[in-house]
This record gives structure tokens, sequence and C-alpha cells, in this order.
């Protein structure tokens, strides 16, 4: 829980855009010392300097760009904050990237990729910065920091054809859920947090665009290719804006409340698959809300395979 921003330091990736870049347009009003981290250049440039020119007087910016799923850029990037700015109160483990396809067809650079970033990325911000953090609350009784991570209403549900992505988004859910509770064990000083969004206008259905030469992606299967048109559609739709889902970020951190969702509504959903677990029920299709879309889901899956068999 941190409860007055103004003068604390929060390191946010994925900040060249959406709730990173959101996070960090409220952190820089309030008055924080911002670390910008993003794998692009571009956005990241864009994001520092919007940030510099609306920062309070006195207020640090830095901009490091950094692949998350880097253990050595990651190490850089923690032992870079310590030395020009301290522990950080706030960490936002947000960098994502989108990919999806029936579960089978997805190549191991497919997984390399998606679970670097979605995965290992908050397991790099969990392990460096939070050893920091302790060591800043031992300190100072005053001290409070928060830790918050970015999962998805994905890693609360296992909706069919983004098989990769829901790995990715469950690990990250019980990652959070572990770093709250072993918190508890060692400190009252800091809090964590776990946002879960559902379809938001942001820019991870394009995340293509940053994966690394090292993992290039194989020719597209039809699955990937629907759940790429899917992607789109859905997130580019989206009602609810980054910007307000930051808002909720940074109004969870104030009220030290654990988990942040985007559309409480599609709660009914994660609690018709709790009610599948407790009961011990076969799993209900998460799209049976909207049976239009798995009825042209499973047409076009089934088409495909007759045509290839």
């Amino acid at each position: 829980m941190i409860e007055d921003f103004n003068g604390k330091t929060a390191v946010l990736t994925g900040a060249g855009s959406g709730f990173g870049l959101e996070c960090a347009r409220i952190g820089a009003r309030l008055g924080m010392n911002l670390v910008l981290v993003d794998v692009q250049r571009d956005a990241l440039d864009a994001a520092a300097a919007e940030m510099r020119a609306s920062c309070s007087p006195g207020r640090q910016v830095l901009a490091r760009q950094v692949d998350v799923a880097n253990a050595a850029g990651m190490q850089q990037l923690a032992e870079d904050v310590q030395q020009r700015l301290g522990a950080p109160h706030l960490v936002f483990n947000n960098a994502g990237v989108g990919a999806g396809g029936l579960v089978w067809e997805n190549s191991v650079k497919d997984w390399e990729w998606v679970l670097g970033v979605n995965l290992w990325g908050v397991v790099h911000g969990v392990r460096l910065f939070t050893p920091m953090m302790l060591a800043a609350a031992s300190k100072d009784p005053a001290w409070r920091g928060h830790i918050v991570n970015t999962a998805s209403m994905a890693g609360l549900l296992a909706a069919p054809n983004m098989g990769i992505y829901n790995v990715s988004k469950h690990a990250v859910v019980s990652l959070s859920e572990t770093l709250y509770q072993d918190l508890a064990l060692v400190t009252d000083q800091i809090g964590a947090s776990v946002l879960c969004p559902f379809f938001v206008s942001t820019a991870i259905h394009q995340s293509q665009r940053n994966r690394p030469a090292s993992l290039p992606a194989d020719r597209p299967t039809q699955s990937q290719r629907i759940n790429r048109a899917m992607s789109d559609k859905a997130v580019g739709s989206g009602k609810v804006s980054a910007a307000a889902v930051a808002q909720k970020v940074f109004d969870a951190v104030a009220q030290g409340r654990f988990y942040i969702y985007s559309h409480p509504k599609s709660l009914a959903s994660v609690q018709t698959r709790m009610e599948d677990i407790v009961l011990g029920r076969n799993p209900t299709d998460p799209l049976a809300d909207k049976p239009e879309i798995g009825a042209q889901l499973r047409a076009a899956l089934r088409a495909d395979e007759a045509a290839g068999a």
C-alpha cells in the first residue's frame, strides 16, 4: 500500500504503450520519479520525452531499453535503479505479448518468446526488486512499497485457441498470489497486486512487431490466423480505455487491494470455472455466454481440418 506517491519511485515495464504508458502519465502527475522500460526504442523515447516534459520539478525520468526476458539486461536495470534512485516504491511488471492458436500448433520458439516476456519478465522483476524493497523497508519503518504484476482474465479462465497465452497468464496469477502470501510472512510494509484485464484497447495484439529475430515465427497456421483476427477485433473494439485501467492500478495500490479487474462482469465466467473445479465437473465452455463466437470458431477450425484431411 502506498498512500502518498509524491517523491516516490516507480519502475514500469512495457512503458512505451498501453497500461505502462498510462501508469507513467499518472505517476508523473503525482510527482513520482519514473523508470521507463520498454523493448521498442521509438515508443520508449517518445514516452520518456513526454514524461520529462510533464514531471514535477526535481523529479527524474530514466529510460532503459530492455528485453524483460533477458536476465542480464534486467540485472543491469536493477543495478542502475539502485544506483540512481535507490529501491523503487512501486514496481509494475507489465510488459507482455500476445499469441494463440491451437495449443499443439505452437512452436518451441513461440513458447520461449511468450513465456520469456509474459512470465520470465515478471519473475525477473520480482526476484530483483523485491530484495531491494525489503532492505529499504527494514531500515525505515515508514517506508512503503508495492508490486503490481500484469496477468489477464486469461489467467483466470482457459478460453480455447489461445493456450500459450493462457498458460503464461495463469502462471503470473499464481506467482502473484504466492508473492502476496510470501510478503505477508516477512513484512507489513510491502504489498502486491495482480492486474487481470479483459479486452482493452492496447497494442498487445501487435506484439509480433517486437518479436526478437532469434525467436522467429513459423508460417502461421489457420488457427493462429483466426486467433489473431479475433484478437484484433476484440482488442480494437474494447470500450474500457488503458487510461481507466491505469487509474484502477493506482487506486488498488493506494487501497492495498490485490485483485484488479477491468471488466468485473466477466467474473461470472471465473465463478463458473471455480464451481467446475470444486464440483468436479468437466470444464464449461468459456464462450457459452457468446455462442455465436464459439460457433464461428468451431466451424472455421473444423472446416480447416476437413480441408486438410
